[in-house]
Formats: structure tokens, C-alpha cells, sequence
């Protein structure tokens, strides 16, 4: 007892989790899903570190975001050097598009990745301190097609993992100037309502106003209802820039609905931005969602850059799945009571061949090895019988039938 009661208290952090086997088969569909989609588009797979200076995410995410102000693991190294677990991917990517001089190639360089990010933030239902993403990220354009192209694989990719339900939301943020000018406007509006809003709202109407729409405070909520949107505000290249997306996701057949309130929770964002929400989720609808920004390669220290994005949750994506797939059957199952090495012999040559074979590890009996096989849920098994022959069951009709044991292979479709 003693020995239980130790273990016990040896639980991960708050806010990770174990992806234990049972979980696998979800996760290497949501995998596959992106890597088919993105890689078909001509995407490639990108993986940078972990951790990254500090620096990186304060000038690239922004020092005014929540991110950035309440939710970043920071820590110095043994060599006193700031070092920031990722929070976001896409800062990185722009990183070591500089640093590798990806700018050479053919524009645009077309990327994707998937992995761990961390975030200090109140754990709920799909988040997690330490939760997964998938992404994709394309560097080196400024067409509405690459904000439409990489929209559309998104929704392709949801709709590939059964969740074609899935509410897209549409805005603009403009450019940079117009954004800028729209943000002074937004100021005024909030400070003749500074009294209704909360505390935290009213401490950022000077250095980022518009996350006041992402706010739950009730009174904050009520006045921006109310508050002029940059959406109404788009004009000349930004206003063909966002229509021509829009016509582009309607020739694809994807539909939309625009939101005027969609600012996402990153500064860097400008023109084109969108979100995925799930209505299944509850309040935290959001599966994933990005945008355009085109100053970020610049502010990172490389030369001025139009680039685009998106990263949606895997956690979030396998809540929304309505029907995870289960782990896949194994090929064969070798049952045999007393031919042990024949069975492993058998068993790795099966494997060698390519297929999905196993046997009993725990030398259960006869009867205990076929309910092996059966919660297995393998498609056959091979019995090896003490007198040197085989016989081959199929699992789900239960015929069986003598098999010779030099064709095992071939009768289950093996390669050579």
C-alpha cells in the first residue's frame, strides 16, 4: 500500500497530460490529414526548436499581448541567456526563414508544421499548458490566393477529420496605416466608455485596444457592441485585397461569415484574418484560425515580407471530431501453446514482410491467447499446432481452414 500511495503522489503538472495508446489513432489521423492535405499543395515540413530567446516573442508576438505579458515560461539558462518555451509558431518560422536565407528561393516558401507549445494559462476542457498544434505558414507573397489557398486546405483538412460543421469567420484588419488610424478611433470610442469597461481593458486602450473584444467582462462586452469595426472602415487596396479572398473562397465553394469583431490575440496580424469555431466546443468554440502578416519578417530583422498563416489546437480538433477513429486492427495474431520460438520466428518474419503481426507476451494458455488475439482485434489468426501444423482462422467469420506453413505469408497478402 505504501508503495501505491507513493506513486500517487507523482502526477504531471497542472495543465499536461499523458497521450496514452488508446489516444494514438485520433492524433496520427489528425497528422495525416494535414501532412496529406498541405503536402498535396506543396507544403514542407518545417520543425524548429522548442525554446527560443526570449526576444524572439516579445518583438515578434507582441509585449502587449497576453501572451507575451501573463503566459510565456521564461527562465535564464546556466549561461544567463533569456530563453522562452514557444508560445506560437509562427514567430519561429519567420526566424529561420531569415536565418537559413529562405528568402533566395522561389517565393512563396510554403511551410508546415506540427508539435508542442506551451502557454501559461488557465487549463479547461481542450487547453492545456502544454497542448499540440498544427500549421501551416506561406512566406513570400502578398496574391489573395495564398490567403484563400491556405484557408481553403484548413477547412479541407476539418472536413477530412469529420468535422465539416465547422463555422468559418472572416475579417480584415487592413493595413498597417489604416490600422493604425482605425486604432486612434478606437481609443476615443473607449474612453468615453472607460467607466463601463474592466480594469484590464482600460489599462491597454492605449497599447492594444482591440483586444477589448476578445473580453468576457460583461460591461466591456455591451460596449463593443457598439464600437466602430475596421471591417466598415476597409478602402482601396485593402477593400480589393480582402474582396478578392472572399471571391476566391466562393469559386471553391467555401462558405464564410464575416465578423467585424475578429481581431485574433496576436499584434502582428494585418489584412486577412480568420477562425474555425465549432459550436460542439461550447463558449471556447475556436479550433484554429490565422491570417496575413506582412510585417513580421521585417521586424524580425529580414527584408520586408508579405506571409500568411494559420495553426489550429490538436486537442481542440480531436474534441471536435465526432467519431475518433479507433486503433487500427492488426494483420494476424500467432496462437500457439507450446511452439513458442516457432511462433516468434514466425512472427518477426511476418513482420518483416510487412505486415502487422503480434503474439502473446505473458504465456497465457491456449484458450487465454485467442482472447488475446480477438481483443487484439486482429483480422486472422495463426494457430501452430504441436504436431508441426498451422491452421488460419479468420477472426471475424470464424472459419478455419489448414494452412501450409512455408505459404503463411503469401495467403495473408505479404510482400516479398
Amino acid at each position: 500500500m505504501a508503495a501505491k500511495n507513493r506513486a500517487s503522489r507523482h502526477q504531471a503538472p497542472k495543465g499536461t497530460f499523458d497521450v496514452l495508446p488508446g489516444d494514438g489513432a485520433a492524433r496520427a489521423a489528425v497528422a495525416a490529414a494535414a501532412e496529406r492535405r498541405l503536402g498535396a499543395a506543396g507544403y514542407g515540413r518545417i520543425e524548429t526548436p522548442a525554446f527560443e530567446d526570449t526576444g524572439l516573442f516579445a518583438r515578434g508576438v507582441g509585449e502587449s499581448t497576453d501572451i507575451v505579458r501573463k503566459e510565456m515560461f521564461t527562465f535564464d539558462d546556466q549561461g544567463g541567456r533569456s530563453i522562452t518555451l514557444r508560445p506560437e509558431g509562427t514567430a519561429p518560422i519567420c526566424r529561420a526563414y531569415i536565418e537559413h536565407g529562405m528568402h533566395r528561393l522561389p517565393q512563396p516558401v510554403k511551410l508546415w508544421y506540427r508539435g508542442p507549445f506551451f502557454r501559461y494559462e488557465r487549463p479547461q476542457e481542450g487547453r492545456f499548458r502544454e497542448f499540440n498544434q498544427v500549421g501551416a505558414e506561406a512566406i513570400g507573397s502578398d496574391s489573395p490566393m495564398v490567403d484563400a489557398e491556405l484557408i481553403i486546405l484548413l477547412d479541407g483538412i476539418l472536413t477530412d477529420l469529420g468535422i465539416g460543421d465547422a463555422r468559418l469567420l472572416l475579417s480584415s484588419l487592413g493595413s498597417p496605416g489604416a490600422r493604425a488610424e482605425y486604432r486612434d478611433e478606437l481609443r476615443e470610442y473607449l474612453r468615453d466608455h472607460e467607466g463601463e469597461l474592466s480594469d484590464e481593458v482600460r489599462d491597454r486602450i492605449d497599447s492594444n485596444p482591440m483586444r477589448a473584444f476578445d473580453s468576457d467582462h460583461p460591461g466591456t462586452r455591451a460596449v463593443m457592441d457598439g464600437a466602430p469595426r475596421m471591417l466598415d472602415r476597409l478602402a482601396g487596396e485593402d477593400d480589393e485585397h480582402f474582396a478578392e479572398v472572399r471571391a476566391l473562397l466562393d469559386a471553391a465553394g467555401v462558405s464564410y461569415a464575416l465578423d467585424g469583431s475578429l481581431v485574433r490575440g496576436l499584434d502582428y496580424y494585418n489584412r486577412t484574418v480568420f477562425e474555425f469555431a465549432c459550436d460542439r466546443l461550447g463558449a471556447q468554440s475556436g479550433i484554429g484560425g490565422g491570417g496575413r502578416y506582412d510585417g513580421l519578417v521585417e521586424l524580425l530583422g529580414g527584408p520586408a515580407t508579405p506571409a500568411v498563416g494559420w495553426a489550429a489546437g490538436i486537442e481542440r480538433i480531436l474534441l471536435a471530431m465526432e467519431s475518433p477513429p479507433e486503433p487500427e486492427a492488426i494483420d494476424v495474431f500467432v496462437v500457439s501453446a507450446k511452439e513458442r520460438e516457432r511462433a516468434f520466428a514466425l512472427v518477426a518474419e511476418l513482420r518483416d514482410r510487412g505486415l502487422a503481426a503480434d503474439l502473446d507476451l505473458a504465456d497465457r494458455s491456449f484458450k487465454g491467447q485467442m482472447k488475446q488475439a480477438d481483443r487484439s482485434r486482429a483480422r486472422y489468426a495463426v494457430i501452430l499446432e504441436p504436431d508441426g501444423t498451422a491452421k488460419l482462422r479468420d477472426m471475424e467469420s470464424g472459419e478455419q481452414r489448414d494452412v501450409d506453413r512455408a505459404s503463411i505469408a503469401s495467403e495473408l497478402g505479404a510482400g516479398d
